[in-house]
């Protein structure tokens, strides 16, 4: 039974989901079938495709069609890269396209809601750019706020990571761990009078003070490094406040982008007319059969106050339960099915695992930005740790120096 649930999972992580939904104004008004995430799919190709599908630039075919492979969505990508953009190198373009289904290495600007440094080669935002899709981010720096002259020098985020780790290095692993200004072995073993060294602040007044063995450049260089800190501290959605009002003012009404938002890219609309509002297309195979989940409203930088919302962006009533989604039709025949002896073992076993996994995916929908926010923490006291390590291995290493030249 176990082997039959692997192997099941197996086939279905090399699948995604097609749902149906209805996008477009009043006359342009259409049906069409998104592409949903399961089994934390590449969400940088998913976004790519359901733009151009939404845009209507590609189509899958045949429209009966429930699933799709990335062959067949790369083989569709790049036709319609060769038809629409007979400028562009097209094999150069299919070669930067494998690397979307392990996820894509972006270095946002934290002064520009379009802004982004290229990461080794740039090849990322090159595919974006020969598909015609705008890559937009929030995370974005208050110049009222008083991180932003120090992020305004940075400017991006793996500047920003660099910096934080230079000043952690010149601090001997004491900035990650909190106490920068703090005792510490400068020239001796004594650990006395700690709390009048630790009070003594960048100043250095105390007689074993740590930043007495900082240089004012480098004493410079942790200050921006604490403030650094403290800005990706305060942001670990990727998204302030900010950022999403520079993206509601920036962005055209009726414009279908691509969101960069907690090391995920997501579609994002700006409605036309009086709501202007800002949408996140609903990806997420848990909501494959709730035709009334498929938008969420972007209205605060944790989530916490978002709205889903339906095709026609009104709020939406999750059907829940077993037939979530089905027609009255497809709910008898499901019942019909259940009443044939032959399927009854297979429908028992079938049914309750994908209640299982359906109850796992709610659960783990509902908690994904919390979960995220704590792989983000447990990251950065891995980090913290490795410093702290090599700082000490460094020590190590300089005692034995030492004794070799006595």
């Amino acid at each position: 039974m176990t082997e039959c649930v692997d192997t099941l999972h197996a086939s279905r992580a090399e699948v995604w989901y097609l749902k149906e939904i209805s996008f477009g104004s009043a006359e342009t008004r259409r049906k069409l079938k998104i592409i949903t995430q399961n089994f934390n799919g590449p969400c940088s190709f998913i976004a790519i495709c359901n733009i151009l599908i939404l845009r209507g630039q590609i189509e899958i075919l045949p429209y009966e069609r429930g699933t799709v492979s990335y062959e067949f969505l790369a083989q569709l990508v790049g036709e319609y890269l060769l038809v629409s953009c007979p400028d562009i190198d097209v094999s150069a373009a299919l070669s930067i396209m494998p690397s979307t289904t392990k996820g894509l290495d972006l270095n946002p600007v934290f002064t520009g809601v379009t802004s982004f440094r290229p990461a080794g080669e740039g090849g990322e935002l090159k595919l974006f750019e020969q598909a015609g899709i705008e890559l937009v981010h929030g995370w974005l720096v208050d110049p009222d706020s008083e991180e932003y002259s120090v992020l305004q020098h940075v400017r991006d985020y793996d500047t920003t990571v660099t910096l934080i780790a230079d000043a952690d290095h010149i601090t001997r692993g004491r900035l990650l761990s909190g106490d920068v200004w703090g005792e510490g072995e400068v020239g001796s073993s004594n650990q006395t009078g700690s709390s009048s060294q630790a009070e003594s602040g960048p100043s250095g007044s105390g007689p074993n003070s740590a930043s007495d063995n900082y240089s004012e450049k480098d004493r410079e260089k942790i200050e921006r490094a604490l403030m650094a800190r403290a800005f990706l501290d305060s942001t670990k959605s990727q998204l302030t406040y900010h950022g999403l009002f520079q993206l509601a003012s920036t962005l055209q009404p009726g414009s279908l982008v691509a969101l960069f938002r907690n090391s995920h890219l997501s579609v994002l609309h700006k409605r036309e007319g009086e709501d202007s509002s800002l949408y996140s297309l609903v990806t997420d195979h848990v909501f494959l059969q709730e035709p009334s989940v498929v938008w969420e409203r972007l209205e605060d930088v944790d989530g916490v106050g978002s709205t889903f919302v339906d095709s026609e962006f009104v709020r939406s009533t999750p059907v829940g339960g077993d037939f979530a989604g089905h027609t009255a039709e497809s709910a008898l025949h499901a019942l019909e099915m259940e009443g044939n002896p032959e399927c009854e073992l297979y429908s028992a076993i079938l049914a309750r695992q994908l209640q299982a996994e359906e109850d796992a995916r709610s659960h783990e929908i509902y908690k994904r930005r919390q979960q995220q926010q704590q792989q983000i923490q447990q990251k950065q006291e891995e980090e913290r740790r490795r410093k702290n390590e090599d700082s000490a291995s460094r020590k190590s290493k300089k005692m034995k120096d030492k004794c070799i030249i006595m």
